[in-house]
C-alpha cells in the first residue's frame, strides 16, 4: 500500500536504523558491486601510510544507498522523484547508522500530490554523515 497525502502532515517523521557495527566486509562487497576500489575504501596500508587516515571508510554511495533504502521503506517503491544528499563526515568500520526523514512539506505540483522529505543520516555518536532531500509521489 502506498503512502497517501491524508496520512502525513508537515514534521512527521521516520527513521530507521540502516545498519549496525559496519565491517570491513561488508565495504569491501560494495567496492566489488560498484567497481569502485578506490584504496581509501580498501587498502589499509594506502589509507594510513599515505592517505593518512586511520582506517579504510566506507564509500559514500554505500551510505547514500542504505539511506535511500530507509525513504523507499517510507514512501514506498517506484515513489521517488528527487533523491540528493551531501557526505558531510565520513562512516568508519564499527559504525552503527540510523537514517531519517522529515516531512518538509505536503504540495500539489502538475496534478500530483508530492512530499519532500528532509533527509539526515546519523552515525552512534549522533554525528551526521549524509544530509539531503527526496521528493516522492503520494497518493491523494
Amino acid at each position: 500500500m502506498a503512502l497517501s497525502a491524508s496520512q502525513l502532515s508537515v514534521g512527521d517523521s521516520y527513521s530507521e536504523q540502516i545498519v549496525d557495527d559496519l565491517t570491513r566486509t561488508q565495504i569491501v562487497q560494495y567496492a566489488g558491486a560498484s567497481g569502485d576500489y578506490n584504496p581509501v575504501h580498501t587498502d589499509e596500508k594506502f589509507v594510513t601510510e599515505v592517505a593518512g587516515y586511520p582506517t579504510v571508510f566506507a564509500h559514500g554511495m554505500l551510505t547514500m544507498g542504505m539511506t535511500g533504502r530507509m525513504v523507499t521503506n517510507f514512501v514506498g517503491d517506484g515513489r521517488l522523484t528527487y533523491y540528493g544528499v551531501r557526505f558531510t563526515s565520513q562512516v568508519w568500520p564499527g559504525d552503527t547508522l540510523t537514517a531519517k526523514a522529515e516531512v518538509a512539506d505536503i504540495r500539489d505540483e502538475d496534478g500530483q500530490k508530492l512530499v519532500d522529505l528532509t533527509i539526515t543520516t546519523t552515525n552512534q555518536d549522533d554525528r551526521a554523515v549524509l544530509t539531503g532531500q527526496a521528493t516522492a509521489r503520494l497518493d491523494d
